[in-house]
């Protein structure tokens, strides 16, 4: 199965329902090391009626902050998510860390 890597996705709407999403940074007390983070991402809708009309993300932290380069993370998300069937990685280029990351510390 061929697995397509796109840039981040910005809508939800548009996105697949089913997919792996790979994020780095840099390593905020070393700024040559950068940290991914590798998550499954699933689309789910509510059982009952109140739910059913929205839907909802699950989302499984494969690897978190791990010292690896996108490269390498990329290649793993990719792997894995041929070996699960998900169409789609999803991966964002070499970011800062969301909102004040130090602060969230």
């Amino acid at each position: 199965m061929a697995v397509k890597i796109l840039a981040e996705f910005t809508d939800p709407e548009a996105a697949d329902q089913d997919f792996v999403r790979v994020r780095a940074h840099p390593d905020p007390g070393d700024d040559t090391v950068t940290l991914a983070t590798i998550e499954r991402v699933v689309e789910c809708c509510g059982e009952d009626a109140e739910e059913a009309a929205g839907s909802h993300w699950h989302i499984k932290t494969l690897v978190l902050d791990q010292p690896m380069t996108l490269d390498a993370a990329v290649g793993l998300a990719t792997r894995y998510a041929e070996r699960k069937g998900i169409p789609v990685v999803y991966a964002a280029p070499n970011e800062p860390p969301p909102g004040n990351y130090l602060a969230a510390l």
